[in-house]
């Protein structure tokens, strides 16, 4: 859970910095905003991948030997 707080909080965070960075025109200001905004996001979505792995712990283990036995054997 504290994973999806913080990325929230980071992608609020970033809102703010790209609008600041809008009113001023201080184009570095804008892309920190878009980073942090995308940062956020990849944070929440982190967290959210945790807890779903936490909840359905064999599930999440059968889907990840899914992947890693498609990926092996498309490198093969």
């Amino acid at each position: 859970m504290n994973d999806r707080v913080e990325g929230a909080a980071r992608e609020f965070g970033g809102r703010v910095q790209e609008a600041v960075g809008n009113v001023t025109g201080d184009a570095k200001t804008q892309a920190q905003g878009i980073y942090n905004q995308a940062a956020g996001q990849a944070q929440q979505a982190a967290g959210q991948l945790s807890d779903v792995v936490k909840a359905q712990p064999i599930v999440a283990m059968l889907v990840a030997l899914g992947i890693g036995y498609v990926l092996g054997r498309l490198t093969a």
